[in-house]
């Protein structure tokens, strides 16, 4: 039976099931002094008109329980928000929370942790092939999961930014939690902004000096894990008209004054993580809150900061590509072999092009981790390993969708997920279009207008 008729069926009969008959095979949960309203909990949601995923078996247990939760007196509609809240967490509508279990095993098992070494540590040279072995643990990652990866607690993104330009006491305050967190810890960097993403240089958040601190305002969107971050480096600049030498970087702490508006957008694929939108509205930071010190910021050094993570980050995104692509193309193999559609010369034919293209996509990784170990420049091998990458894996998914025909539009099967979440692996961190900007820049030096 399709989805939404089974839904909606559903729905009408949890709206139809007395609260004796369902206090009768089970006891209701409680709430209180009050059980649990059923009406309250399908107003809920018929108002909320984006569930999706996990299969009409899924919303048959769920709408169960919400039948035998179903008792006498008032609506009670904050419980039936919880109940909503466990709806949307099961079908993958919302991130993770914080106090998610597997958050706390993450750090048990001493993951979550910073690179530095402490201010007494000896930082030395990392060991040799250092970014090769971690692309490979990435791409292996996120064939089982790239968003989990993404939530998982640490210093993340600027901890590269924090580690080359930051002053030692902004390293001890800022990545000293990291060394033995004692619960979940999370850091942030944000670039991204309503109207500049792929042009970072375009950024308006604006940053102005007040006596001894500085003055952020602002808004920045799509940050991942931005609103559960103990510090977010922000990137602002002085003056809008003056593009990239403008630009500084900030640490702006958790529960700063100003810093609010967090909003938890509803994507599209990656539910585990949030990307999250926030706001600057006069928040004041100190001095001491610019990274690595206004010294720091000559020669366009503050764009060049930010230009630095996204160097580092683009081949580890290139990994999670290949491995959302070989996750794709091993559930399609399968569901191939399952339906005995092997036969057909064009589909074998059509697995093995794309089995190629994904060790064509992962040695240009590799090559772009090799020439960072050798340090050695790697921004054209960089930026090939991304904009190939991103396009391999949605041809991946794209082909596992054809192969499973109908059974894809269900949207309970797994290739389905894996369709939605290769997507952004072609927008974050420079779209493909922009990687193709920057290797013509530095292929043939394509002028900047």
């Amino acid at each position: 039976m399709p989805l939404i008729p089974l839904f909606t069926s559903l729905v009408l009969l949890a709206l139809s099931t007395p609260a004796g008959a369902a206090q009768a095979i089970r006891p209701a949960p409680r709430h209180g002094d009050q059980a649990a309203s059923l009406p309250a909990y399908v107003e809920l949601l018929r108002e909320d008109r984006e569930l999706e995923g996990g299969g009409p078996e899924r919303y048959a247990g769920l709408l169960e329980e919400a039948v035998l939760a179903a008792g006498p007196g008032p609506p009670d509609r904050a419980l039936a928000t919880a109940l909503l809240d466990l709806v949307h967490w099961e079908l993958g509508r919302a991130p993770l929370p914080e106090d998610h279990p597997y958050f706390s095993a993450f750090i048990a098992r001493g993951e979550g942790r910073t690179r530095w070494h402490g201010p007494n540590g000896k930082a030395g040279a990392p060991p040799p092939g250092v970014v090769v072995r971690t692309l490979l643990v990435s791409e292996e990652l996120a064939y089982w999961d790239r968003g989990v990866i993404v939530a998982g607690p640490g210093p993340g993104l600027p901890e590269t930014n924090v580690l080359a330009l930051g002053t030692e006491e902004q390293k001890e305050r800022f990545l000293g939690p990291f060394l033995e967190p004692d619960r979940p810890r999370w850091a942030c960097f944000a670039m991204t902004e309503p109207g500049a993403g792929s042009d970072a240089a375009a950024i308006c958040t604006t940053a102005r000096k007040d006596g001894s601190g500085w003055i952020l305002n602002g808004a920045k969107c799509f940050i991942g894990n931005a609103s559960r971050a103990d510090w977010i480096l922000v990137q602002a600049t002085l003056d809008p008209s003056k593009g990239r030498d403008a630009q500084r970087a900030f640490f702006v702490e958790k529960g700063t004054p100003g810093l609010g508006g967090f909003k938890i957008e509803k994507k599209m694929g990656l539910k585990a993580y949030e990307s999250t939108s926030f706001t600057l509205e006069d928040c004041r930071v100190p001095a001491s809150n610019l990274l690595g010190g206004e010294a720091r910021y000559e020669q366009r050094a503050g764009f060049k900061t930010a230009m630095r993570t996204f160097n580092a980050g683009r081949p580890v995104i290139a990994a999670n590509a290949v491995g959302i692509g070989r996750a794709a193309l091993d559930e399609a193999l399968a569901f191939a072999r399952e339906r005995d559609r092997l036969e057909d010369p064009r589909i074998r034919d059509r697995i093995e092009a794309l089995a190629r293209r994904l060790r064509m996509a992962r040695l240009g990784c590799l090559r772009a981790g090799w020439l960072a170990d050798q340090g050695k420049p790697n921004i054209v091998e960089a930026s090939m390993s991304k904009a190939l990458g991103a396009v391999v894996a949605e041809q991946a998914t794209s082909l596992g969708m054809e192969l499973l025909g109908s059974v894809g539009a269900r949207g309970d099967h797994l290739i389905e997920k894996l369709y939605r979440d290769a997507k952004a692996m072609d927008i974050v961190e420079g779209t493909g279009q922009i990687q193709r900007v920057i290797m013509a820049r530095q292929l043939v030096k394509l002028p900047r207008s």
